[in-house]
């Protein structure tokens, strides 16, 4: 049964906070006030009631209608006003946006109890109720626009006399909601990442509960916002939202508590059909065409279209969604994921992703119980119709071959193609796949990352390279592994220690030829009793190596061109390789990770832009903390030390460095030529020329050339440094 209220009609737009939430001494408007606190409004003339009236507008009472100095009463027409309305100035103009020209002031409308900005533009409103309205606004016929005095506008809060049921939270990477989190604006990544860990620390997790709600007053009576120049038409519903200037939204079904941020340099856009509930929306969105968004976190510069579903997950910055459902995900910056049918549940994606069309991360239930959970590493990938079981884990830049993978999964060995073999019933793993076969792609979209970060504040440093801190650890915990199995014998009468095991695999390794098995078999890669089979084991070995080595000496040569060699030897003596974790796309050494989060427990941190600044700060040291990370890496791969270090060593590491980069650039040209070789790529068109004109001519790639011209100032610039060495 429906519970209709009745009450006296002179109280229409009165009694917004219910009496007893009312602090003594104030009144209800006082948050009102404090939001918009313009004091130069003055009462109507009994003229230009007159003229009101006249012009067929109502009143409960004229006396509760405010007015600028600069009012038109003939701008006005076809209106109802109640309560408190103010009205800002007003000229004899139109506004006009993409075709769309409305003539300034107020139109065939109901108003109850709102500020209206300078010269708005508000035609066919049937219902709007405590809200400010910025200038030079255009709503244009919106059925209904209305505020609660518990408004909350997205974030995890709850407001004088609500229980713990209602407040918001996201459900991230579980099903069951054990990993919990209450959204907030200028919620990131990172801050979602830390509290979704360590669910075991109880007073933490009090800690961040905590910093939440301080950023928040529990008072009721905020009204909902729309900002400066933002256009809104053609919509349904629009419930307990603040949105920030210049915002375009048209043909919506449905806004509920909402943060939407917006502004001149960073405008968001929402469109046609969308439906979206319990949010928090970042700078520059794109969200169109019967998008549907519940209880999520969509971050700055971000999309989602073509009826996406985004329900208890959070979105990282640069990322975009299409046709696709995610459910209690929490997902890195610079993600993509289109095609219909595509699907991630419970699972923490680490950013520079990539979902194939048909893939369904997260719908083999395998227990009795919800989704587990998946982890991967940046640069995952899983082809199409690929289908995964919880729990599994993958390591950095894994590319799943498409199909049914029907075991957990724990891919310990980064930059790895990962098969499920049907007919042979057993997991191929091919360990460097990336740097073997695909050189083209691999660097393309670190590039790609980079140049599609259009976040307007880069004080959070998102690492797109592939070696980094995090990968490079990822492979010299691989070549221990590798070693470790090139060097068991099942066979062996004495069985070997690890360390003897991992010694002797690393002298068959060195030594190459027979001595290296095509193929070994490793254990702890997937649930099952049956073969993981890792192949081009040698191969992937050597790549490793020299992709750590190089990683390491195109730093030594950044820090050679600004200082002397004699500094070098010193930086060496301090560095070590530490461990490190992606905290949303930033990289951080796990010591500075505990650090944060001990000064959050013992109230030192006690704000989440103190948490922010955290991360600026480490930001702003990355560079410094990752040359010494990369100089220990490459002491410990070449066995030098600072001690044994002289310029011949160091001009024999810049010389191969300039080799790497030469065979990298040949890998990437040989990679996307394989394209242009195969005839059944070119039997749809009619001759090369037209393939070179449909897909543009492999001499003229822009990244190619791009890669080219890196290799001759890389040279050059190499080149000169030896020389003064």
């Amino acid at each position: 049964m429906s519970k209709i209220k009745k009450g006296n009609i002179n109280r229409l737009g009165f009694d917004f906070i219910p009496e007893e939430f009312v602090s003594n001494g104030r009144d209800e408007n006082y948050l009102r006030f404090e939001q918009n606190p313009k004091l130069d409004y003055r009462k109507l003339t009994p003229e230009e009631i007159v003229i009101l009236v006249q012009n067929d507008n109502r009143a409960d009472d004229w006396g509760n209608i405010q007015v600028s100095t600069s009012f038109i009463p003939n701008q006005i027409k076809h209106n109802n006003f109640f309560g408190l309305v103010r009205i800002g100035d007003m000229a004899p103009i139109y506004l006009e946006y993409r075709n769309l020209k409305l003539e300034s002031g107020i139109y065939n409308s109901t108003i109850v109890s709102c500020d209206l900005g300078n010269h708005v533009a508000i035609h066919h409103v049937r219902y709007m109720a405590h809200f400010i309205i910025g200038n030079e606004v255009l709503l244009s016929n919106i059925s209904e626009m209305e505020t609660s005095s518990t408004a909350k506008f997205g974030n995890g809060i709850l407001r004088e006399g609500e229980v713990e049921q209602l407040r918001i939270a996201l459900e991230l990477c579980n099903e069951n909601g054990i990993r919990s989190i209450l959204p907030f604006d200028g919620m990131q990544a990172a801050d979602a990442y830390l509290w979704t860990r360590n669910r075991q620390d109880h007073q933490l997790q009090k800690r961040f509960k905590e910093i939440t709600e301080k950023r928040f007053t529990k008072t009721r009576g905020s009204y909902s916002v729309i900002g400066d120049r933002c256009i809104i038409k053609n919509s349904q519903n629009i419930k307990n939202v603040k949105i920030g200037s210049d915002a375009y939204i048209k043909g919506i079904n449905k806004l509920k508590n909402l943060t939407i941020n917006s502004s001149p340099e960073a405008y968001t856009q929402i469109g046609e059909g969308c439906e979206l509930v319990n949010g928090i929306v970042g700078y520059g969105c794109r969200i169109f065409y019967g998008v549907k968004a519940v209880r999520f976190v969509l971050s700055s510069f971000s999309q989602l279209k073509y009826g996406a579903r985004l329900i208890n997950s959070f979105l990282g910055d640069n990322s975009t969604i299409s046709c696709c459902e995610v459910l209690n995900s929490l997902i890195f910056p610079a993600h993509e994921q289109h095609h219909n049918n595509s699907f991630l549940c419970a699972a923490m994606i680490m950013g520079q992703s990539n979902m194939a069309a048909g893939a369904t991360v997260g719908s083999n239930h395998n227990s009795r119980a919800a989704d587990g959970e998946i982890i991967a590493g940046r640069g995952f990938w899983p082809g199409l119709c690929v289908s995964l079981k919880h729990n599994s884990r993958f390591a950095s830049y894994t590319l799943l071959v498409k199909g049914d993978f029907p075991y957990e999964m724990d891919i310990k060995i980064p930059f790895s193609l990962v098969n499920n073999d049907v007919k042979n019933d057993k997991l191929t793993i091919i360990p460097g796949y990336w740097f073997m076969y695909n050189m083209y792609a691999l660097i393309r979209n670190a590039n790609k990352y980079e140049v599609r970060d259009k976040r307007l504040l880069k004080n959070q440093y998102l690492e797109y390279d592939i070696l980094a801190p995090d990968t490079v650890n990822e492979l010299f915990n691989a070549i221990k592994m590798i070693e470790h199995a090139v060097g068991s014998d099942d066979n062996a009468e004495i069985q070997l220690s690890k360390e003897e095991t991992i010694h002797r695999g690393k002298t068959k390794l060195t030594h190459g030829g027979d001595q290296v098995p095509s193929v070994v078999h490793m254990s702890g890669f997937e649930h099952s009793k049956r073969k993981v089979e890792i192949v081009k084991i040698q191969e992937a070995y050597s790549l490793f190596k020299r992709f750590i080595k190089y990683y390491g000496t195109i730093h030594l040569i950044d820090f050679l061109i600004k200082h002397r060699y004699e500094d070098l030897r010193i930086k060496m003596r301090d560095c070590q390789r530490k461990d490190w974790e992606n905290i949303g796309g930033q990289l951080i050494e796990k010591d500075a990770i505990q650090h944060l989060l001990n000064g959050i427990k013992s109230g030192e941190i006690d704000h989440w832009e103190d948490v922010h600044k955290n991360y600026h700060e480490l930001s702003r040291g990355y560079p410094e903390t990752k040359l010494a990370h990369a100089l220990a890496s490459l002491l410990e791969i070449t066995g030098e030390s600072a001690e044994t270090l002289n310029v011949e060593v160091i001009k024999s590491w810049l010389i191969e460095a300039i080799e790497h980069k030469r065979w990298m650039v040949k890998e990437i040209y040989g990679s996307r030529a394989k394209d242009y070789q195969n005839p059944f790529r070119n039997m749809v068109y009619n001759s090369t020329e037209e393939r070179d004109v449909v897909v543009g001519s492999l001499e003229d790639n822009s990244f190619i050339l791009q890669q080219r011209q890196e290799l001759i100032d890389f040279e050059m610039s190499v080149g000169n440094l030896i020389s003064v060495l």
